[in-house]
């Protein structure tokens, strides 16, 4: 079932088209990455589905229904340009913004309590919000974007300003979030977090979608029939048992044993390629190369380049 649907989406400002025919359509109870360079449109889609600004052609739905004004009561949304009052105290600010949430004060504070001892920042209560480093203020923005649980949430590069062990502390509360049944847009730069993450991706570039589908079957798709092995033996005597069907792209170390990648050329399988490898090394792995999310990030935008 789909949670949420954006059909032909277009806006322009003035002399410019920011998005150009976009659609997107999220599973419920997924993460959807929406990726795409600077400037590609992502940013505009996201306001218009937080009915921050809206389409001048399309239509959004949320549950097979028309997006309402009252919807942006079952949304959560982190941006990357964040929006605290630099000179209110932490609490004060968090309290403040649970309740426009429409959780009543006795409630807010019993969640933040758990929050802010969760994410270990409870001994920032009483301090303003100016006081916070970047990955601090990113935890209490964090914390109240989701705190009334919402139907869908949209964290736009919610990594920013992250150590590595925040960052993967982030990382599970949204697996977490999605466990219990939301529903996560969720935009970044970070190539290894969607792998991570995402099961889904649109990739927006120059206003328009260029790539959509599941994270697995793109990766499938854009593989090169790239295979590597790592082996005990001669590096030679195992290029020389390769014929013209095969072609070395790459010789390395791993592990302290010798490895090559191998491209297979022309009418031919990994059964064959086993076949002559067997008898001139011994073999310690052997395994397809999937391209990454980054590497197909940077193909697929290039062949789209004006």
């Amino acid at each position: 079932m789909k949670l949420l649907e954006a059909q032909n989406i277009e806006k322009k400002f003035i002399n410019h088209l920011a998005l150009d025919n976009v659609s997107i359509s999220i599973p419920e109870n997924s993460i959807y990455g929406l990726l795409g360079p600077n400037g590609a449109g992502k940013t505009t889609l996201i306001r218009i589905i937080n009915r921050i600004t809206a389409p001048d052609k399309g239509e959004v739905y949320l549950n097979g229904r028309p997006l309402q004004p009252e919807d942006v009561n079952i949304i959560g949304y982190l941006p990357e340009e964040r929006g605290l009052y630099k000179k209110m105290k932490v609490g004060e600010q968090a309290l403040y913004l649970a309740q426009l949430k429409g959780i009543s004060r006795r409630n807010a504070l019993k969640k933040l309590k758990y929050w802010f001892e969760k994410f270990e920042i409870q001994a920032w209560w009483d301090r303003k919000v100016e006081e916070l480093s970047k990955g601090m203020a990113q935890k209490v923005q964090f914390i109240t974007t989701i705190l009334h649980e919402p139907q869908l949430l949209i964290f736009d590069e919610p990594f920013s300003g992250f150590d590595p062990i925040n960052a993967n502390m982030l990382k599970q509360e949204i697996l977490e979030l999605k466990k219990k049944g939301a529903t996560i847009i969720f935009s970044t730069h970070n190539m290894g977090s969607v792998e991570e993450l995402c099961d889904h991706i649109t990739l927006i570039n120059q206003s328009r979608n260029i790539l959509e589908g599941k994270i697995d079957d793109i990766r499938k798709k854009y593989k090169s029939n790239i295979y590597e092995i790592s082996f005990n033996g001669n590096t030679e005597k195992l290029e020389s048992s390769l014929n013209k069907h095969y072609e070395v792209t790459e010789r390395k170390q791993v592990n302290g044993h010798n490895a090559i990648k191998v491209k297979l050329l022309h009418e031919t399988n990994e059964n064959e390629l086993l076949s002559l490898i067997i008898p001139a090394v011994e073999i310690i792995s052997f395994n397809e190369v999937i391209p990454g999310m980054n590497d197909i990030f940077i193909k697929v935008v290039n062949e789209h380049k004006n």
